[in-house]
C-alpha cells in the first residue's frame, strides 16, 4: 500500500521485488498519491502491477478496494515504509500451511533505525488484555525490548500486524475485509478478532524478519493518531465483544480512557486530551451502525478462538506493577 510515498517507494520496493521473485507477484495499491509516486513506478519499476485508486481511502479502504479482484490464495498486506530480507515469505507461508485453521500471520518485525531493537506496530506477536488493550511480545505502550532471541519459536497470538501481514484470500473475503469506518489504525486487529471469533487461528512466524520504519503516514505522536486509536478501540469492543456485560465492559474502558485523558492534561498535551474527547463523541455518535455491526457479528461468531487474550490487566501490571517486558507478564493469564 503506498500515498505519498515515493521516497520509500525508492528506498524499499527494490527489494521487495528482489526477495519475491519467483515466490510472489508484487502489486501496489496507490491511494490517490499526489507526490511523484506514480511517475517514479511508471519510470523506475515499469515490471510492478499498479493499482491506482481514484481517492484516498484510508490503510482500511484502499487494502479493500486494491485487493477486490486479486485472484491470488494469499495477500500480503505491506507498509511501503517496510524492509524485507531474503527469504522472507517462505517461512511465514510453511507456518501458515502447517496449522490447521491459522489464515493470518506476520512476521517478526524489528526497528529500521535501531535493528536490534522490536518496533512498535506488531513486535512478534500481538495480543489483547481483558480490557482490549493491544500490546506486542517485545513491545508494551512504549517500552520496546531488545532482540535477543527470546522469540524464536512461532507462535499462535491473537493478533497480526497490517503493517505486514500475510492472510489467506478466502478469509479475506469472507469477513469482507477490513471496517472502512476505521479509516486507519487497529483496523487489523479487529480484522483479527472477527477471524478468531469465527474459531481461526492467527500466527507470529519468529523465522521471518522485516524492518519497519515507522511513521511513514502518520507520526505515533499525532493527536489525530491518538484520536483513532481511541475512537476504533472503541468500536472493536462493541463489534467483537460478546462475552458478560457489554455495558459493564464498555464503562471501564471509558473510565480508563478518561484516566489517560487526565494524564495527557498533566502533562500538557492539550491536543491529546481534546483528541481522547473527541474520539469518544465520534464513538456515541456511531453507536447505531456499531450495533448493527455487532449484530452481524455475534451471528457469525462460532465457537471463538480465545488464544492470545491476556485475562489481566496490562494497565495495572504495567503502570502499577512495573511490569514492563513481555516475560514480566503471569504467563498462567494467557489464554
Amino acid at each position: 500500500m503506498n500515498w505519498n510515498g515515493e521516497k520509500f517507494l525508492k528506498q524499499f520496493l527494490p527489494g521487495v521485488i528482489s526477495h519475491s521473485q519467483d515466490v510472489a507477484d508484487t502489486i501496489v495499491i496507490d491511494n490517490n498519491s499526489t507526490d511523484g509516486s506514480l511517475e517514479l513506478l511508471r519510470s523506475e519499476f515499469p515490471q510492478v502491477e499498479v493499482v491506482k485508486l481514484d481517492k484516498n481511502y484510508g490503510f482500511a479502504g484502499g487494502y479493500n478496494h486494491g485487493l477486490k479482484d486479486i485472484p491470488h490464495e494469499y495477500f500480503v498486506l505491506l507498509n511501503s515504509d517496510v524492509e524485507v530480507t531474503s527469504g522472507w515469505i517462505q517461512p511465514v507461508i510453511a507456518y501458515m500451511e502447517s496449522q490447521v485453521g491459522m489464515v493470518a500471520c506476520q512476521p517478526k518485525i524489528l526497528d529500521y533505525h535501531r535493528k536490534e531493537w522490536f518496533e512498535y506496530a506488531g513486535a512478534a506477536g500481538g495480543y489483547i488484555d481483558k480490557d482490549a488493550y493491544a500490546f506486542c511480545a517485545g513491545r508494551i505502550f512504549f517500552q520496546f525490548e531488545k532482540d535477543l532471541n527470546q522469540f524464536v519459536v512461532n507462535q499462535e497470538v491473537f493478533w497480526a500486524s497490517g503493517a505486514a501481514m500475510f492472510i489467506r484470500r478466502d478469509a479475506w473475503h469472507e469477513v469482507q475485509g477490513l471496517d472502512e469506518d476505521f479509516f486507519a489504525h487497529m483496523e487489523e486487529i479487529d480484522l483479527c478478532w472477527r477471524l478468531k471469533n469465527r474459531g481461526y487461528k492467527i500466527g507470529a512466524c519468529r523465522q521471518s524478519i522485516v524492518y519497519h520504519y515507522g511513521g511513514g503516514t502518520l507520526d505515533r505522536q499525532s493527536p489525530f493518531k491518538t484520536y483513532l486509536n481511541f475512537r476504533n478501540n472503541l468500536y472493536m469492543i462493541v463489534k467483537n465483544y460478546h462475552g458478560k456485560s457489554l455495558t459493564r465492559k464498555l464503562f471501564r474502558r471509558l473510565t480508563l480512557d478518561g484516566i489517560a485523558g487526565m494524564r495527557f492534561l498533566a502533562e500538557g498535551k492539550w491536543s491529546h486530551l481534546l483528541a481522547v474527547l473527541k474520539a469518544h463523541f465520534s464513538f456515541y455518535a456511531s453507536m447505531g451502525s456499531l450495533k448493527k455491526k455487532r449484530k452481524a457479528e455475534k451471528a457469525a461468531t462460532l465457537k471463538p478462538n480465545l488464544k492470545g487474550i491476556y485475562t489481566g490487566s496490562i494497565i495495572k501490571h504495567f503502570f502499577i506493577m512495573k511490569k514492563r517486558y513481555f516475560r514480566d507478564l503471569d504467563q498462567s493469564l494467557f489464554r
